[in-house]
C-alpha cells in the first residue's frame, strides 16, 4: 500500500537513533529517545497559495509533537504541514 500526500502535507519516516552514545557506551532499545530527524518519503503538490519547498529525499527537523502518526505495513511514518518543518538538514 502506498500514501500521497494531498495539498501542503509532507509523508516523513524516522531516523534510526543511534546504537551507542558519544562515550562508547551501546544504549538499549527502551532507553533511546527518538530522534527529531526524519527523512521525506513522499510531498504533497502544494496549494495555490503555498509553494513546496521541501522535497522528496530531504532530512528534516520537526518539533516533537507535531502531525499525524500512522503505521503502514509496520513501518511508522508522520504526516505534517510544510509549515511545521523547522530545518533542513544539510551535510
Amino acid at each position: 500500500m502506498k500514501l500521497k500526500p494531498m495539498a501542503d502535507n509532507i509523508l516523513l519516516k524516522q531516523h534510526e537513533a543511534a546504537e551507542q552514545s558519544v562515550g562508547g557506551i551501546i544504549l538499549a532499545t527502551t532507553t533511546k529517545e527518538k530522534p527529531a530527524i526524519y527523512e521525506v518519503v513522499s510531498v504533497g503538490p502544494g496549494t495555490k497559495d503555498v509553494e513546496m519547498i521541501i522535497k522528496t529525499g530531504d532530512k528534516v527537523v520537526v518539533s516533537k509533537f507535531v502531525g499525524t502518526d500512522i503505521t503502514l505495513d509496520k513501518v511508522d511514518y508522520k504526516f505534517v504541514k510544510q509549515d511545521d518543518v523547522l530545518a533542513v538538514v544539510t551535510d
